[in-house]
């Protein structure tokens, strides 16, 4: 028996198997959840084929977070596979190649547009777009967002550190509104990992260099498993009472000062 039995859950963002997300689905079918992903464009054939390295095979169904026409079609492309939703993981950033990597200073509205409507915005419309089946009378809900830590500045996250802030903000003002509506909006704040989102961030060893030395319990770059637990125990009804939270899957960094 596990601790997602009988739950429905919607996972975005399963590009490789070593996704961050991957291990969330991977998670929460051996706990016991009925699984379907997302993907869209040139990537879905990407996801179909790496949904088939899932313990249980999983439905892909298209979404591209941006498009109003995908969001509005999106609960009747769930209905499809699933009669309604317990949990949503949204796992989906993206900033063009100017908003990274030290050009804070010199990077165009439109790209800084892109960033904070991909990475932050998103949630807001998944989550909506989700609501017919996920929340109702008498239902429980929960949605997890992937996150990194918006609190300071960063070595070349720039603007999309910028996105993430608002990505946090974001999930606390879902958490007001959704809360009478028995949802509940947190996230998990990981530590650096070596997946293909971080392969695309100029200066990413700069940055992942600060956990080799900070991180109190030890930190692993090529382990997605300990974030991917915190977000399936997010789903669960463990945490029955809590939303707006950020919980940080990060080794202790978030805690240091000098």
């Amino acid at each position: 028996m596990g601790i997602l039995d009988g739950k429905r859950v919607l996972v975005t963002g399963v590009l490789t198997d070593q996704s961050i997300a991957f291990s969330v689905a991977r998670i929460a079918q051996e706990q016991g959840a009925t699984v379907v992903l997302s993907s869209f464009g040139r990537a879905m054939s990407i996801t179909k084929r790496i949904a088939g390295r899932l313990p249980q095979g999983a439905p892909v169904v298209e979404l591209d977070v941006t498009d109003e026409a995908h969001l509005a079609g999106l609960p009747d492309a769930l209905r499809e596979h699933v009669d309604g939703l317990d949990g949503v993981v949204h796992a989906i950033g993206f900033a063009p190649e100017s908003a990274l990597g030290g050009n804070f200073l010199n990077t165009p509205w439109p790209d800084v547009a892109t960033a904070v409507h991909v990475s932050a915005y998103s949630l807001k419309a998944l989550t909506v777009a989700c609501l017919p089946l996920l929340a109702g009378e008498g239902r429980q809900g929960a949605v997890v967002g992937l996150d990194f830590d918006a609190t300071v500045a960063w070595p070349k996250y720039d603007w999309m550190g910028v996105a993430k802030a608002a990505f946090e903000s974001t999930a606390r003002y879902l958490a007001r509104d959704l809360g009478p509506q028995g949802v509940r909006v947190n996230l998990v704040s990981a530590g650096p990992l070596r997946t293909m989102a971080a392969k695309s961030i100029p200066g990413f060893d700069e940055l992942a260099d600060v956990w080799s030395t900070r991180a109190s319990i030890g930190w692993d770059l090529d382990d997605p498993e300990p974030t991917a637990r915190a977000v399936v125990a997010l789903l669960s009804d463990w945490f029955p009472a809590t939303t707006g939270e950020i919980v940080h899957v990060d080794g202790g960094v978030h805690v240091l000062g000098a």
